[in-house]
């Protein structure tokens, strides 16, 4: 018999939206939608009707959206995408869905992550002091502006994937230092920017986010130490083809292993963790539902787990920001859209509220009817998000 994972939770058998929830975040970055919007893309739901791209994340069950922030990107050369203006344009479209909203500072002008801290062209001759002063006012900036439009975040990420710390060189991680000498200009930088949060926004949640879910616990033991503040940790996650279910200690991008370095964050810090990315290869979407669905039920398991973000799931593998071609850049290959605009089954599992599962034998003698989300009758149950009718009983299942 196929074994199920079934949803304690009733639900009617009427093929809607799923209800918001703020218990776990089921959320998407989607920075690109203005950019990509200008350079002629549109966004449909599976059924091929098109739609503005908040209100489908919605549809597909996102209780959530996650803008990043650029100090002056046009001054570098992007252009004037993911600064003050498009960020708050984006934001009013999120709120205007009763998305909760996760506001993204990278404190540069361009993409930082684990290998890249470049501080901002205009602050780049400011000592410690003026560089802490001007985090601060950049900070509040954004935030103040969100909240004169009534958008408050629910959560603020103070950086983005600063495993070596942030706004370099000043607020690099030394490593030939030792002991938590080594993060005291990146906490000092930090703490400021975590400061300036909650001046504006006292009842938002702080992250602080790293790349790679096992890089959690030395991270955080030494930044704690440290005097770092922060309110909850962000991981990003991106599992592999050939590690993604794997059970070995050397499968780092492991959904498994993932699952046991954020309930390892959460014993060891007292605070949530946040997957604040993900994604898989856009090419491959029915393993890429597979993967998705993983993840979301292992972390949705952990108490204190408080939710998972797709990165750019609205591209699908071609599209690229025209400045990209200087950069020699190749597109982003781990989106969740067909190139008609289409979501793929990638996010699907978005749609599930995995709240209380558990697992069971399906050995219920009474007739059971399986059908797919849009209501068409199956003659046996396939993997993925279905829904199972039993007498009086319909129940929404995940099938694996």
């Amino acid at each position: 018999m196929r074994r199920i994972l079934i949803l304690t939770s009733l639900f009617s058998f009427v093929l809607s939206a799923p209800a918001q929830t703020t218990v776990f975040a089921r959320g998407a970055d989607i920075s690109w939608c203005t950019e990509m919007e200008a350079d002629g893309r549109v966004f449909r739901n599976a059924e091929g009707t098109e739609m503005e791209l908040f209100a489908l994340m919605k549809q597909i069950g996102m209780t959530a959206i996650r803008l990043r922030v650029w100090v002056n990107p046009t001054k570098y050369g992007y252009g004037a995408w993911c600064d003050k203006a498009d960020v708050l344009a984006k934001a009013k479209r999120a709120h205007a869905q009763g998305l909760d909203l996760m506001i993204d500072f990278h404190y540069s002008d361009f993409f930082a992550d684990p290998g890249t801290q470049n501080t901002p062209l205009d602050w780049v001759d400011y000592p410690m002091d003026q560089l802490k002063t001007a985090m601060t006012e950049h900070t509040r900036d954004m935030l103040q502006a969100l909240k004169g439009e009534g958008i408050e975040p629910r959560w603020v990420q103070v950086g983005n994937e600063t495993n070596s710390g942030m706004l370099n060189p000043l607020g690099k991680i030394e490593w030939n230092k030792s002991g938590t000498a080594r993060y005291t200009n990146y906490v000092a930088l930090s703490n400021a920017g975590y400061d300036a949060v909650k001046e504006v926004l006292p009842d938002a949640q702080v992250i602080i986010h790293l790349g790679g879910t096992e890089n959690a616990k030395w991270f955080f033991t030494d930044f704690k130490a440290a005097g770092g503040k922060f309110d909850m940790i962000g991981l990003s996650h991106y599992p592999t083809t050939a590690e993604w279910n794997s059970s070995s200690s050397l499968a780092t991008h492991s959904n498994i292993n993932a699952a046991k370095y954020v309930s390892e964050a959460i014993e060891t810090f007292h605070v949530p963790v946040m997957i604040c990315e993900t994604g898989f290869e856009s090419w491959r979407p029915e393993v890429a539902s597979e993967v998705m669905h993983d993840l979301m039920s292992r972390m949705k398991s952990i108490p204190q787990c408080a939710g998972v973000f797709y990165w750019e799931p609205e591209v699908d593998g071609q599209w690229k920001p025209a400045y990209y071609q200087q950069l020699g850049w190749g597109a982003y290959g781990m989106g969740a859209f067909t190139t008609d605009g289409r979501p793929t089954k990638a996010l699907d599992a978005f749609a599930a509220d995995v709240s209380g599962i558990t697992t069971v034998q399906n050995n219920n003698d009474s007739p059971t009817s399986w059908y797919d989300l849009q209501g068409r009758l199956l003659t046996r149950p396939t993997k993925g998000l279905l829904i199972m009718k039993r007498g009086q009983e319909t129940k929404k299942i995940m099938s694996n």
